[in-house]
């Protein structure tokens, strides 16, 4: 049976006594290269003489913040020995793979182990992806009654966390696909993934090709839901232009009637001597004014 060593942010003194002995100087100084920012280092899987070295990321949602922070985790895999190291960036909660080893079999081999450690990686992304289209749903029932300048703010947060899952998930199928295809070896000793455990990394590659195209999907709800806040943004435009104009129409006319009889002609000037001249200018400007806002009105215009 082999091992599973798993290490949680270890110091370098606790890397030396758990690493393999034939591995331990070439691929300390891999494993002791500090956790970057955002989704940097990029996953991969290579062979390093006797042994394979991979980096893998895990995308993890943090719903009630509306945020994603990056989890990475190293792997050092041997023919008996799989030993897996756990960065964590500062204040976040660190990845237990515990429950991953007490599921492995006893007769399992560290490819078979690094198998199972994937395939929770892949179930990962495939959760990440239902949460993301949770957020984008229910941005999505917020549109017609949040401020146009939040809804902005959150779609544009939507879209950088998907590409940015993107430049992780990507690579993380490229690596698995390598070990389908048997492309990874190491230089001497037993076979690290031999042909069954080549065939259960494709049980991991599938869950990992759905998480792609689960993000394609959720890349074009994200442009459905702009594209319909851009409609009701334009909209919102022209009902507000329409009740402008609409009050500006019903100014119109009595400013023409005032304009009309502010002229000053002293001779042939209709009802200038009139003595309901005044209330008849009124009558007119009323009359004109209730006709136009009943027709608004029926218009639903105002």
């Amino acid at each position: 049976m082999a091992e599973w060593v798993d290490l949680i942010d270890p110091s370098p003194d606790e890397l030396r006594a758990q690493l393999p002995r034939e591995v331990q100087e070439t691929a300390l100084a891999l494993l002791l290269a500090p956790a970057q920012h955002s989704d940097e280092p990029r996953p991969t899987l290579q062979a390093h003489g006797d042994y394979i070295f991979g980096v893998f990321l895990l995308a993890i949602p943090v719903p009630d913040e509306d945020r994603v922070f990056y989890q990475e985790v190293d792997v050092v895999v041997t023919h008996d020995v799989l030993v897996t190291v756990s960065k964590t960036p500062p204040g976040e909660t660190p990845y237990d793979p515990r429950p991953v080893r007490e599921s492995c079999q006893p007769d399992d081999e560290a490819g078979m182990m690094l198998y199972r450690l994937v395939d929770d990686i892949a179930e990962h992304y495939l959760d990440l992806v239902d949460s993301l289209d949770g957020e984008i749903d229910e941005l999505e029932d917020t549109v017609e009654t949040a401020p146009a300048g939040l809804i902005r703010k959150r779609l544009s947060e939507l879209r950088h966390d998907l590409l940015h899952i993107r430049r992780t998930l990507s690579p993380t199928r490229d690596a698995v696909r390598r070990i389908v295809d048997n492309v990874i070896e190491v230089e001497q000793g037993q076979e690290v993934f031999p042909h069954d455990v080549e065939i259960a990394f494709s049980s991991a590659y599938d869950k990992l090709l759905r998480a792609v195209d689960g993000l394609e999907l959720s890349r074009d709800l994200i442009a459905s839901v702009r594209d319909y806040l851009v409609a009701k943004i334009a909209n919102d435009q022209n009902e507000v232009t329409k009740r402008l104009t609409a009050i500006a129409s019903l100014l119109l006319v009595p400013t023409f009637i005032v304009g009309v009889y502010g002229q000053n002609f002293r001779h042939h000037f209709p009802e200038i001597h009139w003595q309901f001249g005044y209330l008849w200018s009124w009558a007119v400007i009323i009359a004109a004014t209730i006709a136009q806002f009943v027709w608004f009105r029926r218009r639903r215009w105002i």
